[in-house]
């Protein structure tokens, strides 16, 4: 049996919604909370995705032309409106108040480990630092800057490493952009066997449940990433 205009189903008179295309990615993009994905923002506007990439480049470019106080970026994978550089006093007096929030030292060393050496347990960052970190790394993964990246495969200790938004907020596209640690630690690869043993005896000195903090770090520090 033939079936009639009447009778189609909904779903073949249905066409694509396509939106006008740079208008509608500067407004979904001044919204955006987080850095979005070329192929998502074509899935939402109803233009292909080289397309889209090809008028974010375009829109990216104008804005640097024209000097604005915003630009547009592609950073971890995904782009996003961000304050120029040459405006941050500004945008950090209105915000903060003159009050910068930072990372403790104590922090951004350890972050700096996690950055550089992932996945990394936890002892082998106590025995790079000298100190105890569990209340710095309780810190970085309440901030959401590292995660949890699975266990040791032989002692079975949980394995640290940065996170997509470690690289949005330091502004880099990948990992491969950290600059390079060898002029300043050119050693660094060769004490790895020291580093095992030092971690092991710190691991053995910790007792199971009894995470203590770093001093100077509590549950209640008000220190986060620079914005």
């Amino acid at each position: 049996m033939t079936q009639t205009n009447d009778e189609q189903s909904p779903a073949e008179d249905e066409q694509p919604v396509v939106f006008e295309l740079r208008p509608s990615l500067e407004a979904i993009l001044m919204i955006a909370d987080e850095p979005l994905p070329a192929v998502t923002l074509a899935s939402a506007i109803g233009h292909p995705t080289d397309a889209v990439t090809e008028a974010l480049v375009d829109l990216a470019d104008e804005y640097a032309a024209q000097g604005r106080g915003f630009e547009l970026r592609e950073v971890a994978g995904g782009w996003r409106f961000y304050t120029r550089d040459e405006h941050a006093d500004a945008v950090a007096a209105f915000v903060l108040d003159g009050q910068q929030a930072r990372l403790s030292q104590a922090a951004l060393e350890t972050l700096s480990v996690v950055a550089y050496r992932q996945p990394i347990s936890r002892s082998r960052i106590s025995a790079i630092r000298g100190v105890n970190v569990d209340g710095v790394v309780r810190t970085l993964l309440t901030r959401g800057l590292i995660e949890d990246q699975g266990s040791d495969a032989t002692s079975g200790a949980t394995l640290y490493g940065t996170t997509s938004y470690f690289l949005e907020r330091m502004g880099l596209g990948s990992l491969e952009e950290l600059p390079p640690l060898a002029p300043l630690l050119p050693e660094l690869d060769d004490f790895d066997g020291e580093l095992e043993r030092v971690a092991g005896e710190v691991a053995e000195a910790e007792e199971p449940g009894t995470e203590t903090p770093e001093p100077g770090e509590t549950e209640t520090t008000q220190e986060s990433v620079d914005e």
